[in-house]
């Protein structure tokens, strides 16, 4: 790793460090489990006697359709956007939630089919086949179900991860968003066939609470507040800058921008007007503090879209929803921190390098000279500020640096009286979190975010 010093003295006395807001995760997530824990405590007190097999196969099946109903909206509450989570929260830890819901509520919906096919059959003296069609063909709103259910299935199966390594970005978020077709489309054979609901009135009410709930979330923050915010601010390209080898810093123009809230750190939905491109919505981060007329994001060609951002003409209409990310100053609890970059991970951190308080150290991990996007700009604010870049190149034959616990002490003597940003490729971050907890930071102080499809 090389050092570049800048001119001590020439940036103001770093004030004392706020005090960290708390994350509300910890109560979001108590919300969540206690809702699951009500939806067992329905069944168990709309329940007798369970006797047979027949009875604990439908009533294991009741369970595990009553939780499945749940967690679909779930599901759809954790896509909905919402501030709270995504600002406060992460969108990173909400999106890892998100697939987190998404493999229960599979799990859970395959139990349920599973286990009340075979408890009315069992019931019935007949066969499964039979009992399947007589489900899906006679029972009220049961084809619809159905269709819900298939649709539910192949979200999952485009969302698991060896699927989504071979898919386009574009095919795997379009057919995300028949997530809520498919949970629409279930609904009602919860509240027409679930024993739970037939006749109780309370436990209708709530659960359409729960379903109108999550539906006005969704309407309010993925359809409302980004028509309010693009019409507000009216966004278009200003210039188009190549910053490195298939690496442009985007400028985009807009009105009262400080009004938008955006903080450095974050990121915004953009979605530019242009041929090819209007059909997508791709999150890239601010790659400097935002001005009252001027936003800027650095993109890295590792994709169809991310390529044609190259070719975007000034006075392009754009279209963004945002601003989303926790990764900011409100994490920081200390005087001291330290920036990790990885590839184009350096985007978010370097508005936040320019900007955070107290004595600060960027590492940008890049393979070679050429790739360091922003470089200029790093040495730059770096002599303004009385701040340190660290770079971790690719060595001779393409040898990798040393980023182990013992380096990074090396480089940050007092490591552990830092706070981490970290931000870069999913595989990236979990490496360096790991060597940064061997290294003796502690988990509070180490703040990611990774960028995974």
């Amino acid at each position: 790793m090389t050092t570049v010093h800048a001119r001590p003295g020439v940036a103001p006395a770093p004030p004392a460090p706020p005090a960290p807001g708390r994350s509300p995760a910890g109560p979001v997530l108590a919300l969540l489990w206690g809702g699951a824990a009500a939806v067992v405590a329905l069944w168990w007190y709309d329940t007798g006697s369970v006797v047979g097999a027949a009875g604990r196969l439908t009533g294991a099946g009741r369970i595990a359709g009553l939780l499945g109903g749940y967690a679909c909206a779930v599901l759809v509450g954790l896509m909905a956007r919402v501030p709270l989570l995504e600002r406060r929260i992460g969108t990173d830890r909400v999106t890892r939630w998100h697939a987190m819901a998404g493999r229960y509520t599979i799990c859970l919906l395959v139990a349920h089919v599973v286990l009340i096919l075979l408890g009315y059959a069992a019931q019935d003296g007949s066969s499964v086949v039979h009992e399947t069609l007589t489900v899906v063909l006679d029972y009220p709103e049961m084809l619809k179900a159905t269709a819900g259910t298939v649709v539910l299935f192949a979200v999952g199966i485009v969302s698991a991860r060896a699927v989504r390594r071979r898919v386009t970005y574009e095919f795997w978020y379009y057919v995300h968003l028949l997530t809520y077709a498919a949970v629409f489309l279930t609904f009602g054979h919860q509240l027409a066939l679930g024993s739970d609901f037939v006749g109780n009135r309370p436990a209708q009410v709530a659960w359409y609470a729960l379903y109108l709930g999550v539906a006005s979330l969704v309407v309010s923050f993925r359809i409302l507040a980004p028509v309010r915010l693009n019409l507000r601010h009216r966004l278009r390209v200003e210039s188009v800058h190549r910053e490195a080898p298939g690496v442009y810093s985007v400028v985009v123009r807009g009105r009262r921008l400080d009004e938008m809230g955006a903080r450095p750190g974050q990121f915004l939905r953009w979605r530019f007007l242009a041929e090819g491109l209007r059909w997508t919505s791709t999150p890239y981060s601010l790659s400097a503090p935002p001005r009252p007329d001027l936003l800027r994001i650095t993109v890295k060609a590792l994709g169809d879209h991310s390529a044609a951002v190259a070719t975007l003409r000034p006075g392009t209409r754009v279209w963004a929803e945002g601003p989303y990310g926790a990764l900011t100053a409100d994490r920081r609890s200390a005087h001291k921190s330290l920036l990790i970059a990885g590839g184009v991970g350096v985007t978010p951190l370097r508005a936040l390098f320019e900007t955070l308080p107290g004595d600060v150290t960027l590492l940008y991990r890049a393979r070679t000279a050429e790739d360091l996007a922003l470089g200029g700009e790093l040495e730059s604010v770096a002599r303004w500020r009385g701040a340190k870049v660290l770079y971790a190149l690719n060595g001779p034959h393409g040898r990798r640096p040393d980023l182990s616990a013992r380096s990074l002490r090396e480089a940050v003597p007092d490591l552990d009286a830092h706070d981490v940003y970290l931000c870069g490729p999913h595989g990236f971050a979990q490496d360096l979190y790991g060597e940064l907890r061997a290294a003796g930071v502690p988990d509070r102080r180490i703040h990611h975010e990774s960028f995974e499809l």
